[in-house]
Order: C-alpha cells, then sequence, then structure tokens
C-alpha cells in the first residue's frame, strides 16, 4: 500500500530576485519519508521551507495539503523567551486548535529528551537552545517535521542523540543540513534545489552522491547537443538571400524557439574559486605546551596539558559543548595566559583566525572594504588581484561588492569570512567551526584547499566528515580539564578512546562473566582454496554487478524527476521497491565478491 502524500507543490514559482527561487516546480512528501533537502546557499532552501508551513504564499502554482495537516518548523537561530523557562517555552499554545493534552505531553517530551523544565532560556548554551526548539516543535505533536540546520550549535552526543530521535520519528521530515554523515544516517530521499528545479533522488547522501555525478553527465550531454542542433539551425538561416526564400516556416519557428529555450537555460552556477596567501613559511616549532591549567572558578577547563605542534600538523580539537575548545585554541596561539605551566610560540608565526560568531564582521561594512580596506587589490600568492575579480571567486557578484555585511545571509557571510582570512597572508590557519552554514560544494573545495595548504591548520568542528578528511591529529577533550592527543581524525579518535564508563558499566552487567571463547582459527590455505565453481562465480561477479548498476542507474534517472511523485506516487513507490531490492543485491554481491577473493588471496 502507498504512503499518503502530504503536501504536492504543482508548477510552483517564488522570486525574491532576477533569478527565481522556484521556477515552475513540482515536489510532493510522503507519509513517513525523511528527506534531506540540499543546494548552494541563496538557492532558496529555508524560503521553501516556508512555503511548506503556510508562512509564506507562491508567486504562482498550487500547494495542495491534506485535510487537518500539522506541521512544525524548528529555525536556524530559534526565537525564544529569554525569560522564560524550558518548560513554559515548549508549552506555548500550539499553533493548531486548543489541545488539552499538551501539558502531560510536554512533560513527557522534556523527560525523554533530557531537558530540565526548571530551568531558564537566557542562560542555555546554543545546543541546549536547539534541543529546547526541537522539543517544542515535537510537542506539537506534528504530521511533518522541518528542521533547517539542526545540527549547528549540537556537539557529537547532540548530534547522535537527534539522529536517533528522526531514525525513530513515525512522522514525515525535512531536514536542510550541511552534514553529509547526518545526511547518510537518517536520510530516505535527497532533494536537491537547483537553478529553481526540485531534483530527487532516492536513499542517502553516499547514494546521490553516485546518481548525481550520472545525472549531471547526461544533463551535459543533453545541452551538448541542444548547443549543436541551436548552431546548425543558426547558420542555415543565414545562407543568404536565395536561401531565406525557400525556408521552411516551421524551421524557423522552430529556431525561435531553440533560441528562447537557450536564454531561459539557467546555467549551473560556478563553485567558490579558494586560494591561500601563506606568507613567510613558520619555524618547524609553532607552538610547545608544557604542563598547562586553565580554570574559570571551580571549572577545570585544562588541567596538566603538554603538547607540541609542529609545521604542517593538521590538528582537530574535538570534545563537547562547554569542554573549553576555544579557550584552549586561545591559550595555544598566546592570547590567553594559562594559570599555570608555560607556553612557548615558534618564530616567525602569522595567525589567521576563522571566528565561530563571525564579531570579525562589522554589519555596516561594505563587501569590498571588508576584504581589502583602502584598496582595490588583493595579493594572493605572490599574484596580484582586483577586488571584484577575487569576490566573484567567491561567488558574490560585482553588482553587491557595495553592499553592507548585514544584507547578507548566514552562508554568505561565512564565504565572506573566508574571502576575507585567504586574502591575509598567514602560515597558521585557525578554523573555529567554519563549516556552519556552507553549502556542501564549498566545504568540500575547503577540504581540498585545506589538505594541499603547507602551513598549520588548528580546526575546531563537530562536522565528521569534514574532520576525518582534512585533520592528521586530534586533540580530545576526556572531561575535567583532561586533555589528550590522538592520530588521525574522528574515526580514528573514536577507535582509540578509553571506552566510557557508560559503555563498559552497563546496568545489570554480570562483571564476572567468563570471557568469549576463543574463535576457531582460521582454516588452512590447503582448505581453502577456490572450487572450480566458485572460480567461475568470480569471474562472472563484475559483468553481473554492471548489469545492477545500470539499471538502478535508469531507475534513479526516472525518480529524478519531481512530477513522478504527484502524478504517479504509486510507480514512484514501486521504483522506490525495485531501487531498495537492487541495492540490497548489489550489497551481497560486493560481499560475495570480497569474500571470494580473500578466499583466492589465502590459497
Amino acid at each position: 500500500m502507498a504512503a499518503a502524500t502530504l503536501i504536492t507543490l504543482t508548477d510552483v514559482q517564488l522570486a525574491y530576485g532576477h533569478h527565481p527561487l522556484l521556477d515552475h516546480a513540482d515536489f510532493a512528501i510522503q507519509q513517513g519519508e525523511r528527506i534531506g533537502l540540499i543546494g548552494r546557499n541563496g538557492a532558496g532552501k529555508s524560503s521553501l521551507l516556508k512555503l511548506l508551513d503556510g508562512r509564506t504564499q507562491p508567486d504562482d502554482g498550487d500547494i495542495a495539503r491534506t485535510s487537518g495537516l500539522r506541521v512544525a518548523t524548528v529555525e536556524q537561530e530559534p526565537d525564544l523567551d529569554e525569560s522564560a523557562t524550558i518548560y513554559d517555552v515548549v508549552c506555548e499554545p500550539a499553533v493548531h486548535a486548543e489541545d488539552w493534552a499538551r501539558p502531560a505531553r510536554v512533560r513527557a517530551t522534556l523527560e525523554r529528551l533530557g531537558l530540565p523544565g526548571e530551568l531558564v532560556v537566557s542562560g542555555l548554551s546554543g545546543g541546549m537552545r536547539k534541543r529546547v526548539a526541537l522539543a517544542r516543535a515535537l510537542a506539537d505533536d506534528p504530521d511533518l517535521l522541518l528542521l533547517d540546520e539542526p545540527t549547528n550549535h549540537l556537539d557529537f552526543d547532540g548530534i547522535a542523540w537527534l539522529e536517533s530521535l528522526l531514525r525513530n520519528w513515525k512522522g514525515a521530515a525535512v531536514v536542510i543540513t550541511h552534514d553529509r554523515r547526518f545526511l547518510d544516517a537518517i536520510a530516505t530521499r535527497i532533494v536537491e534545489l537547483d537553478r529553481g528545479k526540485l531534483l530527487s533522488f532516492p536513499g542517502n547522501f553516499s547514494q546521490w552522491q553516485e546518481r548525481k555525478a550520472q545525472w549531471l553527465e547526461s544533463e551535459r550531454l543533453e545541452q551538448a547537443r541542444f548547443d549543436k542542433l541551436l548552431a546548425q539551425e543558426e547558420i542555415w538561416i543565414r545562407k543568404g538571400v536565395e536561401a531565406r526564400r525557400t525556408r521552411n516556416e516551421g524551421r524557423v519557428r522552430r529556431l525561435e524557439r531553440l533560441r528562447v529555450d537557450r536564454i531561459e537555460r539557467r546555467e549551473r552556477v560556478g563553485n567558490v574559486n579558494l586560494a591561500l596567501a601563506e606568507g613567510q613559511r613558520s619555524g618547524k616549532l609553532v607552538a610547545e605546551l608544557k604542563h598547562v591549567g586553565k580554570s574559570y572558578g571551580d571549572q577545570r577547563i585544562v588541567h596538566d596539558y603538554s603538547t607540541s605542534i609542529l609545521r604542517g600538523d593538521r590538528i582537530g580539537l574535538v570534545g563537547p559543548n562547554g569542554a573549553g575548545k576555544t579557550t584552549l585554541l586561545r591559550i595555544i596561539l598566546g592570547l590567553l595566559e594559562p594559570d599555570s605551566g608555560t607556553v612557548k610560540l615558534g618564530t616567525n608565526v602569522s595567525v589567521a583566525y576563522f571566528d565561530q560568531m563571525r564579531e570579525q564582521l562589522d554589519e555596516n561594512d561594505v563587501l569590498a572594504d571588508v576584504i581589502s580596506p583602502g584598496s582595490e587589490w588583493v595579493e594572493i600568492g605572490g599574484t596580484r588581484k582586483h577586488i571584484m575579480s577575487y569576490l566573484g571567486d567567491f561567488l558574490f557578484s560585482p553588482a553587491r561588492a557595495s553592499s553592507p555585511v548585514k544584507s547578507l545571509s548566514g552562508g554568505e557571510r561565512a564565504r565572506l569570512l573566508l574571502a576575507r582570512l585567504f586574502a591575509r597572508p598567514a602560515n597558521v590557519l585557525v578554523l573555529d567551526e567554519p563549516t556552519n552554514d556552507l553549502d556542501i560544494e564549498t566545504l568540500e573545495l575547503l577540504e581540498e584547499l585545506l589538505q594541499e595548504y603547507s602551513g598549520t591548520v588548528l580546526l575546531v568542528s563537530h562536522d565528521r566528515t569534514f574532520l576525518n578528511n582534512v585533520v592528521t591529529q586530534t586533540i580530545a577533550s576526556e572531561g575535567d580539564g583532561k586533555w589528550r592527543d590522538y592520530v588521525g581524525g574522528y574515526d580514528e579518535w573514536i577507535a582509540q578512546r578509553p571506552a566510557r564508563v557508560d559503555e563498559t558499566a552497563k546496568p545489570g552487567a554480570n562483571k564476572s562473566e567468563p570471557a568469549p571463547k576463543a574463535e576457531p582459527r582460521a582454516k588452512s590455505a590447503r582448505t581453502a582454496r577456490l572450487s572450480s565453481w566458485e572460480e567461475r562465480e568470480l569471474s562472472e561477479l563484475p559483468d553481473a554487478i554492471a548489469t545492477l548498476e545500470v539499471k538502478q542507474s535508469a531507475l534513479s534517472h526516472k525518480l529524478a524527476d519531481g512530477n513522478l511523485y504527484h502524478q504517479a506516487p504509486e510507480e514512484a513507490a514501486a521504483i522506490n521497491a525495485q531501487l531498495e531490492k537492487l541495492h540490497a543485491e548489489l550489497e551481497a554481491k560486493f560481499a560475495r565478491w570480497e569474500t571470494l577473493e580473500a578466499k583466492r588471496e589465502a590459497s
């Protein structure tokens, strides 16, 4: 039985400027699905959420909602009553009809989410504020939950908690996020907002990456064929007086349509062009800490910590919110005196600092002055570049060079701060939560830049994929001011760190339980040898996998058309079921291939 459709957008148009955010877009949300909504900064993702929950109306087109649909939204920066308690904020009257059961539901929600109802909102951290906003949304008992960048301000434990909550969520959800690992954990469908269109791909983010590459190649080939046809017709129409006398009027009308289509084609916006001015090379030693301690009142932030940071290290600082990551960063850089111990800075250290609160940006400054005050030029790696061209590298048009900072979105502010950071020669980059508000493509480009950077990088981030792809060493908080160094990124830290108390001392565990029996020894090479039929099976597996992948690609291409979800929901559901089956078959064949290959190598 096909899932019920909660909301259907048909031929919807919405514009706030020259290019429409939604250009005759079609979209449908099915009951129980979890949609990851992705797209470039400024593409219109947050505006789409406002259409879905009814805060704004489209310029044209239709939005149909199922009768009695309840929608709850958690915005990127939740608006909470600072003077109220958590309980009072969550218990605010719901947007729908009077709800007598709400107080009891609120108490149950707060207990389930571990939120102390008596605390006042004004003293809460960013992560706690996000949890309160989520609790308020859940207390509405919605059919559809809309989340705008929900992982911002959450630490690793908070992100894991949210992943678990969404995986067990019975309603539908649409989530805007740049966190690729989070999307892999929770999404059942990825929808990309690209040049005013909504493109739908079944599965999680990793599966979307594969299918999107195939889709972009198809688009490129289709546009190349279109351009070739248009060029041929343009040559034909210009052949001369005699040819024009005998020309086919139908062919002329087709050429006119081709010209209109070419004008209306919205080219894919270019990527951010990142380059770093590295400046003078630092000494081999960047910083050395010996037995450093720092406390605020009774709270120990750093206790007896020693480490050495060398030129070229790419270090990630990780730990829960409030552990003191930013404090430790400032001690390392010599910006904050420790209470005990010593900090030695190396020679020729030149620091560029990316602040998570964006406090370096003056709201009234214009973009050009933020980058290069009093000059029209910047120097990047010995190359002189005009400020307009440099802003263009970060996707700011020349017309916006004189716009004030206060007119920028969160993602644009992050891009502007990166542009300012990279325009200043530095051999130590300090990035405090740089991934907040950046779109996924810019994140991936930033990863590549940092991987190639020959200077030193100090990074605070809760983006697990970003940490894995960038850092070579991790400094982790282990509670009560204790910090410890680990080799590698996030996954290596998780594998190496000591087991936490709550992971080892589970209630009811039998401490005297005998150790598990040892696994039987591996079979000898003689008994592990491949049989003739296994050899044949192994040789046939690549072709079998390729055939399944071709089928998978064809079905994914069908689902990329958003019309299918509201014009033929049963067919969309059937295709999704086929894709799930194909995915399972592929997983089984890959596993079998690995097993047989391992067996052959052992023999």
